[in-house]
């Protein structure tokens, strides 16, 4: 794998540990700002609303800047949101600090996503996009928990200079190991608009928000699951949350093969894998050894949908596939909220803490249902364009050596319908 990968995953390694470090540090921010922890949840909401508002706008302002100069860009406007919410002074200037910091958030990985398949061969790409998202689920293993811990002892000030500390790393690896990747001369806003409005990849936004938001119905309420149903000491909820980051990082790290041998039935396999556990985990939550295993089960199976999500926007996005990628991590965040939402609706409503798992199994099977009509409503066959590495910006490759290809049909067969469109269809991004 190209090193500049690892300059991506710095980076995502960096969104991540800020994304989800403020759940931990609400009760340090509401007391020392002087407001409820309710009211600091706000926090919360505004990174979110920042990834949705940003991902399509910042991707189109920027569908004309060369991919590695918009990377740095976004990755600039991350560290100055986390600056400023290290020096806000009251309360309402933290929550635009934040909003700051989320702007970028779907931008980047949108942009990152289309950067990572195209610095390697086809076949590979899927593992290139999950590469990315390592450092990702790194970040709920170790970036949370130490930031967490950082911000309980020197103030949740600390953490986010740190943070953007981080982001001065990621833009220094970035500069240093992304190569120059040109923009296209087809690309524009309307060309991404128009891919955006395609039948299959709004279909598989809509597959992100009600599947992924089975994994936050239970996440966003783990740490109270964790003392009030395992029946945990308040000192284990970060071992809890580090065993579902260890989850996260498995489910990527067999996303990706998985995704570039069979792309739709690993999508459909982890959404129903997500389902059955879901289901599951109300029923042994109360034998501490199996809830520990089901966390990590839960980790997994839901973050093994997203890179099977990201390659199947992208690749139905055909020729310009950068909105749609970045729109996709807008999806995610619609359901994180809306996971949270419906678990806490399941909560107050006297179901018991172990209710938002139920929840979020009717809401993995929902997605599972999207996906498998967009399946069946795929005329193509699984021949649209690939995000090939027709324009990567890695000459050392032989060009005598041809890329072995992957197929979105899974056969891996050259005799599969998507070998025989190779000649009739254009590869581009």
């Amino acid at each position: 794998m190209p090193l500049a990968l690892l300059a991506l995953a710095v980076s995502a390694f960096g969104i991540g540990t800020t994304e989800f470090v403020m759940m931990g540090l609400l009760p340090n921010v509401a007391d020392d700002l002087g407001t409820s922890v309710p009211t600091a949840g706000y926090l919360v909401s505004a990174y979110a609303i920042g990834v949705v508002l940003g991902a399509p706008l910042l991707t189109g302002l920027g569908s004309r800047v060369p991919r590695k100069k918009m990377l740095l860009l976004l990755m600039a406007l991350f560290t100055i949101g986390n600056l400023a919410s290290a020096l806000a002074p009251d309360f309402g200037w933290l929550v635009a600090g934040r909003l700051l910091a989320g702007l970028p958030h779907g931008a980047f990985f949108g942009v990152g996503a289309v950067v990572a398949a195209r610095l390697v061969a086809e076949g590979r790409q899927a593992r290139a996009v999950a590469t990315m998202f390592l450092g990702l689920t790194v970040a709920n293993i170790v970036g949370v928990p130490a930031a967490t811990l950082l911000g309980q002892h020197l103030g949740w000030r600390a953490t986010f200079l740190v943070v953007a500390a981080i982001g001065l790393a990621a833009m220094a690896a970035l500069a240093r190991l992304v190569p120059h990747i040109p923009v296209e001369a087809h690309q524009d806003v309307r060309r991404e608009l128009r891919a955006l409005g395609n039948r299959q990849v709004i279909l598989g936004l809509l597959t992100a928000v009600f599947g992924f938001a089975g994994v936050f119905a239970v996440y966003s309420y783990l740490s109270a699951m964790t003392t009030k149903a395992m029946g945990f000491g308040e000192s284990s909820v970060t071992l809890v949350l580090a065993l579902f980051g260890i989850g996260m990082t498995l489910g990527a790290l067999a996303a990706g093969p998985l995704t570039d041998r069979a792309l739709r039935p690993t999508l459909y396999g982890s959404l129903g894998a997500l389902a059955v556990v879901l289901v599951a985990f109300p029923f042994t939550v109360h034998v501490q050894g199996a809830a520990l295993v089901m966390v990590v089960l839960l980790g997994a199976v839901g973050f093994m949908t997203t890179t099977p999500l990201q390659m199947l926007v992208m690749n139905k996005a055909k020729d310009a596939p950068t909105l749609a990628s970045a729109s996709n991590h807008s999806a995610f965040n619609l359901a994180n909220a809306g996971g949270a939402w419906l678990g806490g609706v399941a909560i107050a409503a006297g179901w018991g803490w172990t209710s938002p798992a139920f929840v979020g199994a009717v809401l993995a099977v929902a997605g599972l249902a999207i996906a498998a009509t967009a399946g069946f409503l795929d005329r193509d066959g699984g021949k649209a364009s690939r995000v090939v590495a027709a324009h990567s910006a890695t000459p050392a490759r032989p060009a005598a050596t041809p890329a072995r290809p992957a197929f979105e049909d899974g056969t891996g067969s050259p005799g599969g319908p998507a070998a025989k469109s190779a000649n009739s269809s254009p590869s581009g991004a």
